[in-house]
């Protein structure tokens, strides 16, 4: 017989009644029921039932263990009763008949519970992180992990690529993250970078001619963190590609994304239709480049309907150059308590609140017919100023005579039809507005509109967060599926705080349009680059790069590197595009992320192993930690007191 077991705790079948096993594990739980113990023993691989009453050798032992101890039983499979069945277990039919015991390793008292899934302070979880990995769900989520990078892994070499490797320690780049150092010894007052991600490394994989490479590859960037971001390290689904424009790594890309989630989606739906949104439409109808598909609505620019209105804040605003009003419509949302609601929410985002008009039943609702039977002498004079429902009444009886239909039809819906604007700014506009507003964004009773103002960059993404909280407080959007989208048509270079031209993304795409493209403003300039959103995540980020020295040079001339220094970070990528560089482009998928999506979980250290915790600290293995002053010499490093 094997030292510590014969079958796992996840392996014995009613098949096997009556044989003498030996398991080891953990013990889970104990249940004293009057003289008869019930031990629930835990793997990798699953549970076990071990039973022992007084008349068993392991009975005084049993007794006594704390939860977690480590233990070997051996004893004789049962059939269990078949009214105490467990039907969640594989090894619910059976239970072992404990004959004897070995305490392999004793607990101590917990600092947290393994069994169950109780909310437990997060740094309790991270600094006993190896407690943590054996709760039930956090071991499926990591398993479920496992299972995804051998999935992709598969899949890429079905498909056609292969896998290399490439260098962990190497020189620092500028990907839009800041760099991990690591201080050299050999060459003092000299650093290497842990690579922010293979950039380089991959495209001069494809230089050298091997076409179609992968990589699950870890990734350094010190950024702060997020419940979507890991703020050290990540790993990534890496993928070059050679002679191959932006739609031949869309069709690469799709079959492997979207196979992965309908392999491991729980039986979700999987969009097959992954739309091309160009970045600027995305910002104007989501406030976001990672759009949430799932949610139905779609801002709109209004600023017509309020230039010159009653609205005085938004008429205003408008006078001013780049300015624009958004609206976000909210089917069902038409209600006073849920515009309170959602103003609490802007006021929560840093502003002051937000505009809205909801739609109700009007109580005095006539018909089209009655109105046009009534004797234009019972009205006021039709010359007079329109302020007035009669005044509206000759003006749809004009209208009528005229045989404008379109504007008869507007003037009554706005003054006597069957629903009525509600709000502020409802009046502040007037019936007439309201309706042109209600018209545009096809909304009826019971439904309301948000408002924000001002230019785009500065409320973009509090109107993208407004969008998703209005879709979720509403219930518009649909939890089972997942929607994908193709952000195409990115910016090349941004303006920062300080003024300056800088890359918006990844420097090293192609500008669309080439050397010519660069010639003219910077910020006009799109890049080959694009992103892969899902219910509201980047997935994927990847690019065509730019494969051509000179358009190289005078792309980073524009964000201030200069030519020697471009020769001096990145001379050999300038190098190799000297010797004959192939078009190519690829991308990196979110390993972390996807698995977070798939999991359903919206914590990202959910599905790490032994993640950081939200000040990049490892509370288990107290990194970072202080060097030793040898260290230091031997680096000719100093480290500066916090106050220099």
């Amino acid at each position: 017989m094997n030292a510590y077991r014969t079958h796992t705790c996840g392996a014995l079948t009613a098949a096997d009644a009556g044989q003498t096993v030996r398991l080891s594990g953990w013990v889970h739980r104990v249940r004293d029921h009057g003289g008869v113990l019930f031990i629930d023993l835990r793997d990798h691989y699953g549970m076990t039932q071990v039973i022992a009453d007084a008349d068993s050798p392991a009975f005084a032992t049993l007794e006594k263990l704390r939860a977690e101890t480590v233990i070997r039983i051996d004893g004789r499979v049962k059939l269990r009763d078949a009214a105490l069945v467990n039907p969640k277990l594989p090894t619910g039919e059976i239970e072992v008949y404990a004959t004897d015991v070995a305490i392999l390793s004793p607990a101590d008292e917990l600092p947290l519970p393994v069994f169950g899934d109780q909310d437990y302070p997060e740094e309790t979880r991270l600094a006993y992180r190896f407690l943590d990995l054996r709760r039930e769900s956090l071991h499926a989520n990591i398993m479920l992990r496992a299972r995804v990078v051998k999935w992709l892994r598969d899949a890429m070499w079905d498909a056609g690529f292969t896998e290399f490797q490439t260098p962990i320690i190497t020189a620092s780049s500028p990907e839009g993250a800041r760099d991990f150092l690591v201080p050299s010894r050999l060459h003092p007052g000299k650093f290497y970078a842990l690579p922010q991600a293979p950039q380089q490394f991959k495209q001069l994989i494809m230089v050298a001619g091997f076409d179609r490479y992968f990589q699950i590859a870890p990734c350094f960037r010190d950024e702060d963190p997020r419940a979507d971001r890991s703020p050290t390290d990540f790993y990534q689904l890496d993928i070059e590609m050679s002679f191959v424009e932006q739609k031949d790594v869309f069709a690469a890309v799709q079959p492997v994304i979207q196979g992965l989630f309908e392999t491991f989606g729980g039986g979700r739906r999987v969009d097959a239709d992954w739309p091309l949104i160009p970045y600027v439409e995305s910002l104007r109808k989501y406030g976001t480049d990672k759009p949430d598909l799932r949610n139905p609505i779609e801002m709109v620019d209004v600023s017509d309907h309020f230039r010159g209105s009653g609205f005085g804040i938004f008429a205003k605003l408008l006078e001013q150059d780049g300015t624009e009003i958004r609206a976000i419509p909210a089917p069902t949302g038409g209600s006073r308590k849920f515009a309170d609601r959602m103003n609490a929410f802007a006021q929560a985002q840093g502003l002051p609140g937000m505009g809205y008009i909801f739609w109700r039943k009007r109580s005095s609702a006539t018909s089209l017919e009655e109105l046009l039977n009534t004797p234009v002498s019972e009205v006021v004079n039709p010359e007079e100023q329109l302020e007035s429902d009669r005044q509206a009444l000759v003006r749809i009886q004009k209208a009528h005579q005229s045989q404008k239909v379109d504007e008869m039809g507007r003037i009554f819906n706005a003054f006597f039809g069957p629903i009525e604007a509600a709000g502020p700014v409802a009046k502040a506009l007037g019936p007439e507005g309201a309706e042109a507003i209600r018209t545009q964004l096809g909304l009826g009773e019971g439904d309301a509109v948000f408002f924000l103002g001002g230019k785009p960059a500065d409320f973009e993404a509090v109107a993208g967060r407004a969008r998703t909280e209005i879709g979720r407080e509403l219930g518009l959007i649909d939890e089972n599926q997942f929607k994908f989208a193709w952000i195409v048509d990115f910016p090349m270079y941004e303006r920062g705080d300080d003024g300056k031209i800088d890359f918006s993304h990844n420097p090293f795409s192609m500008p669309q349009g080439g050397l010519e493209a660069l010639s003219g403003d910077p910020l006009k300039v799109h890049a080959w680059q694009y992103d892969l959103a899902c219910n509201g995540y980047e997935l994927i980020s990847g690019g065509i790069r730019n494969h051509t020295p000179e358009i190289m040079f005078k792309a980073f001339e524009l964000a201030g590197y200069g030519r020697d220094e471009v020769e001096k970070r990145f001379g050999g990528m300038v190098k190799a595009f000297r010797y004959g560089a192939p078009p190519h482009g690829g991308c990196a998928a979110g390993i972390d992320r996807i698995v977070m999506l798939l999991a359903d979980e919206s914590n990202i250290r959910e599905v790490i192993m032994f993640p950081m915790n939200q000040r990049a600290e490892d509370l288990m293995m107290g990194a970072p930690s202080e060097p030793t002053n040898e260290q230091l010499r031997e680096l000719r490093l100093r480290v500066l007191p916090k106050d220099a």
